[in-house]
């Protein structure tokens, strides 16, 4: 019993601290939102892929991390998922209403005394919200020279395939290789038979051009990757590296001096 409350101390989850502890926190601790997503992953995983994978991956982070170096708020299961609504079980707020949703928890942090912010992504169709969010809420603190607001995802801080050379995938797709062999290593109990799914190329045409989509114009099965070469094993690996590269990630911000503009130091 007394190992498993000094585990939930050293992780730090806001929503297992009262209010006047989370109050004593410097103000340099990291706050972390992981946002993530429901929405349809093919016919073979469930809707709740994204929001399953990244708990994983910040659970795995929280062990890696020094005890009491970062706060997490509890994961924001809806997200962005608008291009996916044609397909059932997809639940999404429109891109509007999510950018306000993220810089109202961004003014929430800043009330409380937080200056270093961090939303942990696991979602593909967040990032260009997200990013937007955290450039209106710099500017509507332009004065203020201490705040560091950060929107990354987590496939972003590792190369898996330069430590692993069976993955057929060298991207994190849609209900992928990749994806597909992370739910087989954490909840295999839900995932469909992938052995006769085709392969379906990743890419939007017209690059380097942005182009406006919705997952129609990219696949009618729901999956983007090769999912047929999934396997648990890869599934390990690639929570592994994931899980590495965000908390050294998470370092890096402990670590910032709030120097100014694009500074690391």
């Amino acid at each position: 019993m007394r190992d498993s409350l000094l585990l939930k101390e050293r992780l730090m989850n806001l929503t297992d601290l009262p209010w006047p502890r989370i109050s004593s926190l410097a103000p340099d601790t990291p706050i972390v939102f992981p946002v993530a997503a429901i929405e349809q992953h093919g016919h073979h995983l469930p809707v709740a892929t994204d929001s399953m994978l990244l708990a994983e991956v910040v659970r795995r982070v929280q062990l890696l991390l020094p005890s009491g170096s970062a706060l997490f708020a509890p994961l924001q299961w809806l997200g962005n998922s608008d291009h996916h609504l044609h397909f059932s079980g997809t639940l999404s707020a429109d891109p509007r209403g999510y950018i306000d949703l993220l810089n109202r928890l961004m003014d929430n942090a800043i009330q409380h005394g937080f200056r270093r912010i961090v939303f942990l992504n696991g979602h593909g169709g967040n990032d260009i919200p997200g990013r937007q969010a955290v450039f209106e809420t710099r500017q509507r603190y332009r004065q203020r020279d201490d705040l560091l607001l950060l929107f990354t995802t987590y496939w972003d801080h590792a190369k898996p395939g330069e430590t692993r050379g069976d993955l057929v995938q060298n991207y994190m797709g849609h209900a992928c290789e990749w994806e597909t062999s992370m739910i087989q290593a954490i909840r295999p109990e839900l995932v469909g038979p992938v052995a006769e799914l085709p392969d379906v190329p990743a890419g939007f045409a017209f690059e380097p051009a942005y182009r406006g989509w919705i997952t129609d114009d990219r696949t009618t099965l729901g999956h983007i990757g090769a999912p047929r070469h999934a396997a648990p094993e890869k599934g390990e690996h690639l929570f592994e590296c994931y899980a590495r590269g965000v908390a050294a990630f998470l370092g890096r911000i402990a670590e910032w001096k709030g120097a100014g503009a694009f500074s690391e130091d």
